[in-house]
């Protein structure tokens, strides 16, 4: 059984058990969450989306929270001297997801 759910601008398809990097949560290590906005759920028979779905919630717990790799944006315009090197670090939370309630 699979889910797919939408946070953070992004969506993720699930199984039970999976860890996934999402966009940051305002949650402490050890908490629960639940993510109301599911797309959609295949139950090994078929696949139920849209008000099919509308109770449907996936819950996991925070295994913590970090930075991603550093991007380097660099910025460049040629013939004028101008360049500008920036560096960015996405923070993120780690989930494991524990139930699908379909």
């Amino acid at each position: 059984m699979y889910a797919i759910i939408a946070t953070g601008g992004k969506q993720y398809k699930v199984a039970e058990g999976d860890i996934i990097y999402i966009e940051k949560l305002k949650a402490d290590q050890g908490d629960t969450v639940t993510f109301d906005e599911v797309i959609a759920v295949n139950n090994d028979k078929d696949l139920l989306c849209g008000d099919k779905v509308a109770k449907a919630k996936v819950t996991g717990e925070v295994l913590g929270e970090g930075k991603s790799k550093k991007i380097v944006v660099y910025k460049y315009k040629r013939k004028t001297g101008y360049h500008k090197k920036q560096g960015h670090r996405q923070p993120y939370t780690k989930v494991e997801i524990k139930e699908i309630h379909a």
